[in-house]
């Protein structure tokens, strides 16, 4: 029985690898074995590279917001601080768009921050990004830290019928509740 080979499938193979190397130089181009170590390598720095992207950018930013807060006799650190400390959670790409396009609108943030003054968190909680959370999450953290007051016991006899004495458990509930918050008010 004569040999199966795909050769449909292989030579589609090779010619998408090798159109992927046009463009390079030398046999990198058009030698099937140096084009295919040549677009593999390329895709590894291809995949790495999109990670960095992110990083570059994001220093952008950082370069440009350090050079528009130095104008006003603040450092980039120091700036941030007081951001944070001012509770303003605007992004580095935001605060750099304003920086390069919008200098009257940073400058109203510069002013808005020059009196803060930045805060340490020694127990290094998490600050909170969202102000309209914070607000939220205030009272309930209040509630938690606030002491509660022990409830009143009331002991109770089986009643047979429920509704007819109903209204003098209501009131002897009442009264000595009553009672007890006089007792600790004192």
């Amino acid at each position: 029985m004569p040999r199966s080979v795909n050769h449909v499938a292989s030579k589609a193979r090779r010619k998408k690898v090798l159109k992927m190397a046009k463009g390079y130089f030398g046999r990198r181009k058009n030698v099937w074995t140096v084009a295919k170590n040549a677009v593999e390598k390329g895709l590894t720095y291809a995949y790495r590279d999109r990670k960095q992207k992110k990083r570059n950018v994001r220093s952008v930013w950082i370069v440009r917001i350090n050079a528009a807060v130095r104008e006003y006799g603040m450092s980039y650190s120091e700036f941030i601080g007081k951001c944070n400390a001012t509770n303003i959670t605007l992004s580095r790409k935001a605060l750099a768009d304003l920086a390069l396009n919008h200098p009257e609108a940073f400058k109203a943030i510069i002013n808005e921050v020059k009196d803060a003054t930045p805060v340490s968190r020694p127990d290094n909680a998490p600050r909170v990004k969202n102000t309209a959370a914070a607000a939220v999450e205030a009272p309930k953290a209040k509630a938690k830290a606030a002491p509660k007051a022990p409830k009143a016991e009331v002991t109770e006899t089986p009643a047979v019928d429920a509704s007819a004495e109903e209204a003098p458990v209501k009131k002897a509930r009442a009264s000595k509740a009553k009672k007890e918050d006089e007792t600790t008010a004192e």
